[in-house]
This record gives structure tokens, sequence and C-alpha cells, in this order.
């Protein structure tokens, strides 16, 4: 890596520290204040932020960039809305930051409580999701943490000036602005963040299965893992046939091109016959491409739907487009088994009235979100309460799920006493 990268990260990081230490004795109401704030001037530089996008949306649109990975670029005004709308919902929820996890009192007297506390300096290593900026700058001025934030150069136009008004906001209410700091340079800076151990806290990658494994073998600072979503909704033989097809329909179709949308629908057998025609003929009718195994092939062609042969690839991948892996099981454990093979660990679902068969299912499933009678779409901080998520994370260490203001946070033991002395 060069060193103008290495020496831009170090002046970066040790901006943020200054910044961290700061925020870390802000009260919540000065916080919550700042937030309110951060959201009415996004909301006020809508015009602005739009038109930044439609830069960066005509950049993709010339580069031939995909259609769902437009549709993750793209910011409308309702959009930014949503975005300013976080903001708000981020201020609503209570302050982590001094929060007693545990605490007793000693035999000898000694007082000893374990609080939360903020990380100090995160690195957030995204791509074409501008919203991310916003929701990683909010949750981490609500944690206490200062964010570094390196979006993806599809996003360039939009996200400096995401970060003009928020660094702007807070210097106006006397908070420092470097408590967000975008980097904007190539891969350099990348590895440059990933490797300022002691200057840098954690990293937090959010993307592709490319960036992640590259933040994840390369870095030497601290990393939380967000994975992709190979997601599953498995149809049981117990199952209300109308939900099933409302599940299985909305969790591909509502937003195809996130990580919680569903990429593979496994039906058993003694209901397959009944249901398949069902719901491939209303994903068909929604643009749904079926990729289906041998038994899917004569629902699909009798539903309408565009259809071609299933393969290993189309079972392991994450589509993020109007496509889906569609195939029968013979029982659970084939279900079990067949997401056990090819899924992330990110979100399952199964319907089912037999609650034995759900709740076998919630046991053996490996994943860090497992649904019972519901759609995929609701892994999401948002919809968890959680206000804005950071990202979600499918390793097990620390944080796993929708990662938002406790996932930001660790913890220190405080101790007091009145001159005791150990024996």
């Amino acid at each position: 890596m060069s060193e103008e990268s290495v020496e831009r990260v170090r002046v970066a990081a040790e901006a943020a520290r200054v910044a961290s230490r700061r925020l870390a004795l802000l009260p919540r109401a000065e916080k919550d204040a700042a937030l309110l704030a951060m959201a009415d001037a996004v909301e006020a530089a809508s015009e602005r932020v739009v038109a930044a996008n439609a830069d960066d949306v005509r950049r993709g649109e010339e580069a031939g960039t995909r259609a769902n990975l437009l549709d993750r670029l793209r910011l409308t005004p309702e959009r930014v809305s949503a975005v300013a709308q976080a903001l708000r919902d981020l201020a609503a929820l209570p302050d982590p930051i001094g929060e007693v996890v545990r605490g007793s009192t000693l035999a000898n007297g000694l007082q000893i409580t374990q609080v939360r506390v903020p990380m100090g300096v995160v690195g957030m290593i995204y791509e074409a999701r501008p919203n991310v900026t916003v929701d990683a700058a909010g949750l981490g001025l609500k944690s206490g943490n200062a964010m570094i934030l390196r979006g993806g150069s599809a996003a360039a136009s939009t996200n400096a000036a995401l970060v003009d008004v928020l660094r702007g906001t807070l210097a106006e209410r006397g908070l420092p602005a470097d408590a967000v700091q975008l980097l904007e340079g190539g891969r350099d800076d990348v590895r440059a963040l990933v490797t300022a151990r002691g200057l840098v806290d954690l990293v937090i990658p959010r993307g592709g299965a490319d960036l992640i494994q590259t933040v994840v073998t390369t870095a030497t600072v601290p990393v939380i893992e967000t994975g992709i979503g190979n997601v599953h909704v498995y149809v049981d033989a117990a199952a209300d046939l109308d939900m099933a097809r409302a599940i299985a329909v909305n969790s591909k179709t509502h937003r195809p091109s996130v990580c919680n949308a569903a990429e593979s629908l496994l039906v058993h057998e003694a209901v397959a016959e009944e249901f398949l025609p069902k719901v491939l003929a209303e994903l068909g009718g929604a643009g749904v491409l079926v990729h289906g195994d041998e038994r899917t092939a004569t629902f699909a062609e009798q539903a309408g739907a565009a259809y071609d042969a299933v393969t290993d690839e189309d079972w392991a991948a994450e589509h993020l487009a109007l496509e889906m892996s569609v195939g029968v099981v013979p029982s659970l454990d084939a279900a079990i088994e067949h997401i056990t093979t090819y899924g992330s660990q990110h979100t399952e679902s199964i319907v089912t009235e037999d609650r034995s068969a759900a709740r076998r299912f919630v046991a053996e499933i490996d994943a860090a979100v497992v649904m019972v009678n519901a759609s995929t779409r609701f892994t999401d901080g948002g919809e968890f309460g959680f206000g804005a998520e950071i990202g979600i994370s499918t390793q097990k260490l620390h944080a796993r799920g929708p990662m938002a203001l406790q996932e930001l946070t660790s913890t220190k033991w405080v101790v007091q006493g009145d001159g005791q002395v150990r024996a």
C-alpha cells in the first residue's frame, strides 16, 4: 500500500480518536438533539443529495451496472426522507452507554459493575448503499463512536454530499466534525484502514462476498463479519398454504436486491402438487425467473413462469435479483440438510402449523435469524425496533444478526472500594 494512504488513514484515525473521547462524555440529551438536527439537515438537503445521487446512477448505467445494484444505489426524495427518519428513530431509543450489564457486592465489600462503553474508532467499509453512510454516522454518534467511512466508488458523489451535510451539522452544534469522516482514496486506503491496528478499534465490512473476504483475510484490526444472504423459505407438509404463498412471494419480490430477500424456496413433497402451481404463477407474474429441480419443471410450465434447470451454483447463489431457486424435498430432515449445505447463516424461514417441526427447525438451523411463519424481509434493524442497523452479522462472536447500538459497544468493569487490599 502507498505511504500516502497510510498517512491519510493515520491522520483520520488520530482525529477520530480525539472526537471519540468527546463523544464518550456526551449526555443522551445532547446526542439525541444532534441526531434530530442531522435528520432535519439531511431532509433539507434532499434536492442536493438526489442530484449528486443522479450523477452516481448515471455513471453506473453508463458502466453497465446491473439493475439490482442500481436499485441499491438509487436515492429518491422518499428514500432520503426514510434515511432521515432512521436518525429520528435512533434518537428515540435508549442510550446504551453507561448501561449496567451486571453487578454485585463481594463479601469484602467491593462493589463491581460491568457497564457499556463505546468501542472508540470504528471503520466502516461498504459498497453502493448510500443510506449506510447516514445509518453508520447516526449509530456511531448515539453509541459514542467516531466513524471512518469508506463507501464504494459507485456512490462517491452521494456519500460526499451526505457526509458534508452531517459534518456541517455537528460543527454547527459545537460537536467534533471528525466524528464522521469519509475516506475517498482507492484500495490502498482500504488496506491501510484495515491494518491500522492501535489506531482503529474495529472494522465492519458490508457488501458482497469478495469485499467481506478481502477484509477478513487482510485485516489486523478486529473485524465483525457481515455475511451474504443466501436465504431460504421452507414450506412444510403442515403449512397453511395461503400463508406460505404470501410469505414466499413477499420474501422474494418485496425488494429482491437486498440481503434478506429469499433466494431459494423448498417445498415438502406432500404439498408440492397443490402449492407449487399457485406460488409459481404468482412469482412468474412478478417477473421472477425460476431455477427449478426436475419436479418443479412441470409445475413451472403449468404456471407460465420463466424457468431453467437449477444447478449447484444456483443453489449457492445470492441472486439479489428477480431469480429464485425452487425445489421439492421429501422431508423436514432433507430441508434442514439442504439449508445446512447451501445457506449462509443469515436468515432462514419455515412455514408450518406443526409446532414440533417449527421447534426442530429453530433448534437445528444454524443462522443469525430463524423465522417461523414470517417473511425473511423482517431481518432488519429497523423492523426489529433497533432503529437503523450497521449490518447483519453472520458470525458468532460478540454480535450476531442485525447490529445496532448495543453491538457497537464494549464493556468495562468498574470496581469501587473503601480501602480494601488483597490478603
